[in-house]
């Protein structure tokens, strides 16, 4: 029985496998595959960039998946952090990197494969996308390009599992050499990089197995990375410019010629491992012809747009009403055993009607999740940048932009991270600062809620439901506001030019059913987990504000007039007045700033709060807001302009802490994410007001 293999006197099992490669080349869905269930999300320490791993099934191996990169050159944030750990910045260091690379675009993935292999680090290559490949007309000699690369090489589709099984196969076998480099500088480049590597090596600067790579890294960058240059001795400070000064060339000039050198071996490379056979007119080629159309692009974009939210809206009812009655049902029998003073309050208004008041609405927030990760998994988002970037260019963004803001419509928070994909700092800022302008999924309770209470139940032109059509336009008013803002921006802030937006456009894919199961199950057990920890302890704080202190002797709503809430709400009310809303929405406003869909949870709390006890209906909070009235008139408080006022506010004001101390962190400041703050409150005051005024000068109710 031979010994298990080990990696540093450890078992090879416990080892730590980094996975990497080119957006857009199925890494995700291979990271899926090869942990399923078993991964968790964190952060980098120090930095906010997303930080995904698990275990590799079967074993005890850790899996952490890279940020996509398109090489280790560090012009984005998400290379930098690719690079970084790969260079043992952040420990632990991995033992072996999983390359996956694209088998359709393999002289252009071979780029970064080539990088990794100068780290000194053992390389597997995972050449995924083969049936993509093959239907493209071009023939892998597998074996081939093996021995050119001197390392494994593994084909795969892992979408369908193909290769799976040999790639887990050699990620728990004895480690394999570390990669020899296998391309050249020309003679005058390579004696400067070797002479300053050997430099770097002799003085304690880098290891051995990384110093051509920063040696290629100082000698190309003009302002490189501070973790590289914090190292560097001020012996190996001169050697740098000593071996720049004998080149004579400019920096630019030097990079030249390292990429040129790279890429002519993988063009080499590549004419002795392919074959490409006669180039078919694809499937995918065919959509194109309308999916990219200048007018044509626009309209499937809409088009899906509109269909992802009618479906929200209608298949979501009937979960969404079994949630409802659930909670009823618990409600009254909370109600029925418990006697009858705070705690009963704290249990049936607090907790069972602030958090079953969100819970209602996850129907909804998995099929969001679901349908955008159709979206994403089919290839089509990129389709969906590319058509954007021309309204995108015409307010200055760039088109990377696009991604970010997309992301947003899920969370602010990962598509503020998004944006480290931006090279230019400028637009980044703008897509920054303007992100929080798309409808999250924590606002879609706010809009399920009021659409749901107020909106009619009609007809347009047929076909289209008016409360769909209603939510379809809370999304686009993000949208417009968000590039209305970004022009703004671009023309008073950071003004500059926009930059060329190159972008791959990915074939079209049967989605992964399993992978998009994953992916909506991992990002709406986040707002479980939310409403299960921040928005419980956010409820049981603000009952209290909402109980105390205050007159047991009192009617319910008395005490709650006058109690620390009542008071803050009476505060704030002259405030959100001209838009229709009372001391009451005011108190919701306050607790939504910790996270928006504690609007509705509040709103529930606020009205149980407000019943007696021999009073107490379980009822959901969109049929309390639709009885409430107006004490002076008693005509109903909430219509459906004000409605429509209150969503128009929750689309444009920031009201999300945590959004706010991302913003900091991004950018590094908290002027700009108070500047953020501001200009968002003012913007949604205003459109909020203006809607409800001129609702009401024409005769809308």
């Amino acid at each position: 029985m031979t010994a298990p293999a080990t990696v540093s006197g450890r078992p090879a099992e416990s080892r730590l496998l980094a996975l990497a490669g080119n957006p857009n080349c199925g890494k995700t869905t291979l990271f899926n595959a090869l942990t399923g269930l078993r991964h968790r999300v964190g952060n980098y320490a120090g930095v906010t960039v997303e930080r995904r791993e698990g275990r590799l099934r079967n074993s005890d191996i850790t899996v952490l998946d890279l940020p996509g990169a398109y090489s280790l050159g560090a012009r984005s944030p998400d290379e930098e952090i690719a690079r970084d750990v790969l260079l043992g910045y952040f420990p632990p260091l991995p033992q072996m990197v999983l390359v996956v690379v694209d088998a359709s675009n393999l002289e252009r993935n071979l780029y970064l494969v080539s990088q990794v292999m100068d780290l000194g680090i053992p390389v597997i290559l995972c050449l995924n996308m083969m049936d993509v490949a093959a239907s493209a007309g071009l023939q892998i000699d597998v074996d081939g390009l093996q021995r050119e690369l001197g390392i494994p090489v593994v084909p795969c589709v892992a979408s369908r599992g193909e290769g799976l099984a040999r790639l887990v196969e050699l990620a728990g076998a004895e480690l394999p050499p570390p990669p020899t480099r296998r391309w050249k500088l020309p003679e005058r480049e390579e004696r400067a990089a070797t002479t300053l590597a050997s430099t770097l090596q002799s003085d304690g600067s880098s290891e051995a197995r990384t110093a051509l790579f920063k040696a290629l890294t100082l000698l190309c960058e003009d302002n490189a990375d501070e973790r590289l240059l914090k190292g560097l001795t001020p012996q190996a400070l001169a050697a740098v410019r000593t071996s720049r000064t004998e080149l004579g060339e400019s920096l630019s000039e030097i990079d030249s010629v390292v990429i040129e050198s790279r890429y002519a071996w993988i063009q080499d490379v590549c004419d002795r491992v392919c074959r490409q056979g006669e180039i078919p007119i694809t499937w995918s080629d065919r959509i194109d012809r309308v999916a990219t159309h200048r007018i044509g692009g626009f309209l499937v974009f809409f088009a899906l747009m509109a269909l992802m939210f009618q479906a929200i809206f209608t298949w979501a009812q009937t979960p969404a009403g079994w949630i409802e009655t659930g909670q009823g049902w618990l409600g009254e029998f909370a109600t029925a055993r418990l006697p009858d003073g705070d705690l009963k309050s704290l249990v049936v208004d607090g907790v069972i009607a602030g958090v079953g008041g969100v819970i209602v609405f996850m129907p909804q927030i998995l099929f969001f999740f679901f349908f955008i990760g159709l979206l994403e998994d089919s290839g089509y988002m990129a389709r969906a940048a590319f058509v954007m970037d021309r309204v995108m260019s015409r307010v200055g963004l760039h088109g990377k932009s696009f991604i970010p803001l997309l992301s947003s419509f899920a969370c602010a928070i990962p598509g503020i991270l998004a944006t480290r994909t931006i090279e230019e700092r400028r637009d980044r800022m703008v897509t920054i600062l303007v992100a929080p302008l798309m409808s999250c999924s924590a606002r879609l309770p706010v809009y399920t809620v009021l659409i749901a209470g107020f909106i009619p139940q009609e007809r347009v032109l047929g076909v289209f439901s008016l409360p769909g059509l209603v939510l379809v336009s809370m999304y686009l008013l993000g949208l417009v506001a968000a590039l209305g803002m970004a022009s703004v921006f671009k023309k008073f802030v950071f003004k500059g030019d926009t930059p060329l937006f190159l972008m791959e456009l990915p074939p079209y894919k049967l989605p992964s059913v399993k992978t998009v199961a994953l992916q909506t199950w991992e990002r709406s057990s986040e707002f479980l987990q939310r409403a299960g920890t921040v928005i419980l302890a956010i409820n049981i704080l603000l009952w209290a504000t909402m109980r105390f202190p205050g007159d047991a002797t009192q009617h319910s709503s008395e005490r709650l007039r006058n109690s620390i809430a009542g008071h803050a709400g009476r505060i704030l009310e002259p405030v959100i007045q001209p838009f229709g809303m009372d001391w009451k929405v005011a108190i919701g406003i306050l607790g939504s700033f910790a996270a928006r869909e504690v609007f509705v949870s509040t709103m529930a709390t606020v009205y149980n709060v407000e019943e007696d006890d021999e009073d107490k209906q379980s009822v959901s909070v969109r049929v309390q807001m639709q009885s409430e009235k107006d004490p002076n008139t008693g005509a109903p408080r909430f219509t459906a302009l004000s409605a429509v006022a209150l969503m128009v506010f929750y689309v444009l004001a920031l009201q999300c802490a945590s959004t706010v101390a991302t913003v900091r962190r991004e950018t590094g400041s908290w002027r700009w994410a108070a500047f953020q703050w501001v200009y968002m409150f003012v913007l949604a005051w205003c459109a909020a007001t203006g809607v409800y005024q001129l609702g009401r000068a024409v005769g809308l109710s």
